[in-house]
């Protein structure tokens, strides 16, 4: 790939990353989702986040680990369970640390 090449790729990723982030700007009212998709669209963060998250509690390595030795999955667990019981994030946050300090230390 030369010089030109890459600069054209750069630049038309410029253009659709402007497009796609502007869009609702650009066209303002014009364009009204439905409502089920707009009630899909709720769960996109979340689901994004559990993409970015889920592999690095599963993955050691690029393998899945799954077993006993990895503190990254029970931490996550303890604190999805505190979460599910409190409701509080940034308990949370502590609690997943904590957890994982701990099983880190301990194996």
């Amino acid at each position: 790939m030369n010089a030109v090449d890459t600069w054209i790729t750069i630049g038309l990723l410029l253009v659709a990353t402007i497009v796609t982030r502007c869009s609702f700007f650009i066209f303002g009212n014009a364009v009204k989702l439905p409502p089920k998709v707009q009630h899909a669209l709720r769960y996109a963060p979340a689901a994004a986040l559990a993409a970015i998250v889920a592999p690095d509690l599963v993955l050691n390595g690029g393998a899945l680990d799954l077993t006993w030795h990895n503190p990254k999955l029970f931490a996550g667990i303890g604190a999805a369970v505190f979460f599910l019981t409190t409701r509080r994030l940034l308990g949370t946050i502590i609690v997943g640390m904590v957890l994982f300090t701990a099983l880190r230390l301990l194996m």
